[in-house]
């Protein structure tokens, strides 16, 4: 139990190498005393997919997903909760991969399953009610996730108005507004969910570096330059401070999340580009920075950076 929190207390501070080591053990340790069926080893696969997915190492999360799933479901049943949790985690795999109309039944049945078991407004059915919301947000049908995003938030304000899984509720909910133009209604809610994650998870987590983006994102759409070119530019550090800590002998696995966090890196360029176009007297203080943060947006396709934007949109499970 203690290598398994201290392994939880790495993944949730974004130190998902050390996690992996950590879990890694318990899944070989698990498998080799209680056997690969049974609900132990399932529950090692799940965590394990967990930190993939969040590196965007989707092609070695899914079959452990699946392996997760038919290990829960033969010991534990068809409907027992630790089911529904990994039916919504394998539909996040999917909702990243934009299979859309794969990804909602799974949605559906891992809500279907934790309603029955726990209650309507248990702060663990909020999680699959969030992430319908964000399948249907992502396909532009707003009227549908909205009020979804509102049950979500306010069951999980029940566990408190600064857990960092009511920032990430409320960011998302900004981003539907942002698409709206609704932008003097997406401000305070994404200032609101930077602040629940500095004070929850510090200033250098990558979940704090999303909320700065997001926030960027905002300003750059109103014009307001000087804030988005601030905001933008702590994100970059994060990612890039991420990456330096991370040495130069990096694991497959850094590397892989670094690359994944290049549309951050994209959007920074793009806004100095914008701010050059309206402000050409600004080109030879803005352009070494340009040239220096494109050179971190180097390091892979934009399809992976994509895919990374869409999966910091999950709530991920615990």
């Amino acid at each position: 139990m203690e290598a398994y929190n201290q392994a939880l207390a790495h993944y949730e501070a974004g130190r998902y190498e050390q996690a992996i080591s950590l879990w890694r053990k318990a899944l070989e340790l698990g498998e080799k005393t209680l056997g690969p069926d049974h609900h132990s080893v399932g529950r090692s696969l799940n965590n394990f997919a967990n930190v993939y997915l969040r590196q965007g190492r989707y092609v070695e999360a899914e079959p452990l997903y699946k392996r997760g799933l038919a290990s829960y479901e033969e010991t534990l049943g068809q409907d027992h909760p630790n089911v529904a949790q990994v039916l919504n985690n394998l539909a996040v795999l999917y909702d990243i991969h934009h299979l859309y109309e794969t990804a909602e039944p799974l949605y559906k049945r891992s809500l279907a399953i934790r309603e029955k078991a726990l209650g309507p407004d248990h702060h663990i059915v909020a999680e699959s009610v969030h992430n319908l919301a964000v399948l249907y947000d992502i396909q532009h049908r707003y009227e549908i996730a909205e009020p979804l995003y509102k049950r979500a938030l306010a069951t999980k304000e029940a566990l408190g108005l600064d857990h960092p899984d009511v920032a990430l509720i409320l960011n998302n909910l900004a981003e539907l507004y942002v698409a709206q133009g609704r932008y003097e209604v997406a401000e305070p809610l994404y200032e609101r969910a930077l602040a629940i994650r500095e004070k929850a998870l510090g200033p250098d987590h990558p979940d704090v570096a999303l909320g700065l983006n997001g926030l960027a994102a905002l300003y750059d759409a109103q014009g307001r330059y000087v804030l988005a070119l601030d905001r933008i530019r702590r994100a970059s550090a994060i990612y890039r401070g991420r990456a330096e800590r991370a040495g130069t002998t990096r694991s497959a696995g850094a590397l892989k999340e670094q690359a994944s966090n290049r549309y951050v890196f994209l959007g920074h360029v793009s806004l100095i580009e914008t701010i050059i176009e309206t402000q050409p007297k600004r080109l030879s203080e803005l352009l070494a920075e340009a040239f220096d943060v494109g050179q971190l947006a180097q390091v892979s396709s934009a399809a992976g950076a994509v895919a990374r934007m869409a999966a910091e949109r999950i709530l991920f499970p615990r």
